[in-house]
């Protein structure tokens, strides 16, 4: 009889599990979900192309976290992760361990912080790399497990939406000061009795305050962000980063114009930044049950950069190249209500990232930087070598048509997607 209850429990139990992978159709509906990565050994920390940096201590948690909203038989994940980078094969580890959501709908991207594990497999200058494999396995079970329990925690929803210009001292750009998007928008998800549950934070900022020299591991400005979002009632905090490549930066002067490197900086920041986010969503009208659509397209790269080459060729995480030496990514749009959201697999400029959004259609056009892949700069042609100050960004760009590629083709997708819908 003990056996026959629990083989009744069990089949109760999977067919719940079945129930909650199948999308509601006509109700808006939105789920989250939080886990913490930091790992409990201490590992080196990578701010960028070429060796990790050894680290001794930690303030702040490194996290993953997922956004997922459905409609009318649309389920798609937003999710973000405190690293340098996350790439398409990481993407498609966690993906393959969602089974309730189409693989294409999970959208991942990096918060792009200087002081946290290597997801790239970097090598050293003996080819070797300080990338633990283990770890960002784990990391990447840690995420999938988020985005399955932001799913079975679907519940009615309505959302806010908003655009406004970030005052104050949180970024600028350090090749020319003023060249950079100051704009900030927000999406706040509320329970149907108007509880903020998840606030979506998307700027253009770099977070290197902490950086990847001072032996400390950090989600930099972007762990403070999250906690002064949940202190002011708001719910859990999400970051995707936007087009900052070039170099859209903390703004972390002092008086003398010499950065505060220092954790107290990462909270100023963090914590302006969440009060402007907030500031701006304050008088958003609700959209009461927003459509949402998701569309996937693959854009390939040459990767005509020979320093680029050998990372992908010396790199464990098993990166591939087509037999013309292109790689091959993923590229999405959502709309969400008024909204539209465009993925860009690296690092856009803020020129490039001001064009994209001049041509997309929603009343907010927003772009998540380093999502579904991280491939460095995206440059321009025109710009692509042209500067001395460009020098760096130029070197650690696949190559001088990336940008031109990336917009022509995201925007081709862009005209073949449904245009954003106002809320119902």
């Amino acid at each position: 009889m003990g056996i026959r209850r629990k083989s009744l429990r069990t089949l109760a139990l999977v067919l719940l599990t079945c129930l909650l992978a199948v999308p509601v159709y006509g109700a808006f509906r939105a789920g989250f979900a939080v886990r913490d990565v930091t790992p409990e050994a201490m590992l080196p920390v990578s701010g960028g192309v070429g060796p990790s940096h050894p680290a001794i201590r930690k303030i702040g948690q490194l996290t993953v976290r997922a956004l997922v909203l459905e409609n009318d038989g649309t389920r798609v994940a937003i999710c973000s992760a405190d690293f340098l980078g996350f790439p398409g094969v990481l993407c498609d580890k966690v993906r393959t361990q969602v089974p309730s959501i189409p693989a294409e709908n999970i959208l991942i991207g990096a918060t792009h912080t200087h002081s946290a594990p290597d997801c790239y497999g970097f090598p050293d200058e003996t080819g070797k790399t300080a990338a633990d494999l283990k770890y960002l396995d784990g990391v990447c079970a840690k995420l999938a497990d988020a985005i399955n329990e932001a799913v079975a925690g679907l519940q009615p929803a309505r959302v806010k939406i908003a655009t406004g210009k970030a005052r104050g001292r949180i970024a600028y750009n350090y090749y020319a000061e003023q060249l950079y998007d100051p704009r900030c928008h927000v999406i706040q998800i509320l329970d149907a009795a108007g509880t903020p549950k998840a606030t979506l934070v998307n700027y253009a900022s770099h977070p290197e305050v902490i950086g990847s020299d001072q032996g400390i591991m950090s989600p930099d400005f972007v762990g403070p962000l999250y906690d002064r979002i949940a202190e002011q009632g708001a719910g859990q905090g999400i970051f995707l980063n936007s087009a900052q490549g070039g170099m859209v930066t903390a703004d972390c002067r002092g008086p003398d114009g010499k950065d505060l490197r220092t954790w107290d900086e990462c909270i100023r920041i963090g914590n302006l930044l969440a009060d402007e986010a907030l500031r701006i969503m304050a008088d958003a009208p609700i959209q009461e049950n927003p459509v949402v659509f998701c569309g996937s397209t693959t854009v390939n790269f040459p990767v005509d950069n020979e320093m680029l080459r050998t990372v992908v060729n010396l790199s464990p995480l098993g990166f591939e190249l087509s037999p013309d030496g292109c790689v091959a990514t993923q590229v999405n749009v959502v709309n969400l209500g008024n909204t539209q959201m465009l993925t860009i697999p690296g690092e856009a400029l803020p020129n490039i990232g001001f064009y994209l959004k001049r041509k997309m259609h929603g009343e907010h056009n927003l772009l998540f930087g380093l999502t579904n892949d991280a491939f460095g700069y995206m440059l321009a042609k025109v710009d692509w070598n042209s500067f001395e100050r460009y020098n760096y960004i130029t070197r650690t760009c696949l190559g001088e048509m990336t940008g031109e590629i990336f917009m022509e083709k995201a925007l081709e997708f862009v005209e073949q997607c449904p245009r954003p819908a106002a809320a119902k």
